[in-house]
């Protein structure tokens, strides 16, 4: 548990050196190769001897009861809004395997990275071994990860609105703001001032947040 007691944010690595992301339909959990991408990291909570594991759209990785696919074992893993869902679907327990983790659900299943051709190809389940070829599926590297400041503003405004991630609503040359201006007047708090253009009154409206700098980097570096 040390890492994940330490850690704010993790990324986890699959057996086919693949991340585990959290899709921007906000439900779908796969695998990518882009492990920099900030749907690739997951916000730590420790509690006892377990954790939970909060995706950058504000949603917790859930272990469902829903099958992948009608008449196999795995069940699919999901991204789920806080309070929605039985805590035990949330609290996954780290069990080591020398470096690498597996990381069991309340059902005794294991967070499962899955290979082959479509569906199974980069799909993501809970599920046991089923056997010596499989053993590895279940084993994940564990990377700590820093969670820029800026990163975490947008986040968690997309998180507890439920407006779009702030990065498909600030103007950028491809799509134009859509966040209500009070919503961000009253969440950011000092430091330099960026601008945002309110949609109700195409003014231009002061919100507070980090430098407009590495607001703007980062906000080049979202999937718009």
């Amino acid at each position: 548990m040390e890492v994940f007691s330490i850690a704010k944010a993790v990324r986890l690595r699959s057996h086919l050196d693949s991340y585990l992301v959290a899709d921007d339909d906000r439900e779908t959990v796969r695998q990518s190769r882009n492990g920099s991408s900030r749907i690739a990291r997951w916000l730590v909570e420790a509690t006892g001897h377990v954790i939970r594991l909060k995706s950058c759209h504000g949603r917790y990785l859930t272990a469902s009861h829903d099958p992948f696919l009608l008449g196999v074992a795995g069940k699919r893993v999901t991204q789920t809004v806080p309070g929605t869902v039985s805590n035990s679907l949330i609290e996954w327990e780290p069990k080591w395997d020398g470096f690498q983790v597996k990381l069991r659900a309340r059902s005794g299943q294991y967070l499962r990275a899955n290979g082959g051709t479509p569906p199974w190809r980069n799909s993501i389940t809970h599920d046991h071994p089923s056997g010596i070829m499989t053993r590895d599926w279940v084993l994940w590297d564990v990377e700590a990860v820093e969670v820029p400041e800026c990163e975490s503003v947008v986040d968690y405004l997309s998180a507890v609105s439920g407006f779009p991630p702030i990065s498909d609503g600030i103007s950028t040359g491809r799509s134009t703001m859509a966040w209500p201006t009070s919503i961000l007047a009253s969440l950011f708090s000092s430091k330099v001032s960026i601008y945002l253009l309110s949609p109700s009154s195409s003014v231009l409206a002061s919100a507070k947040v980090c430098s407009f700098v590495d607001f703007k980097d980062n906000l080049q570096n979202l999937p718009l």
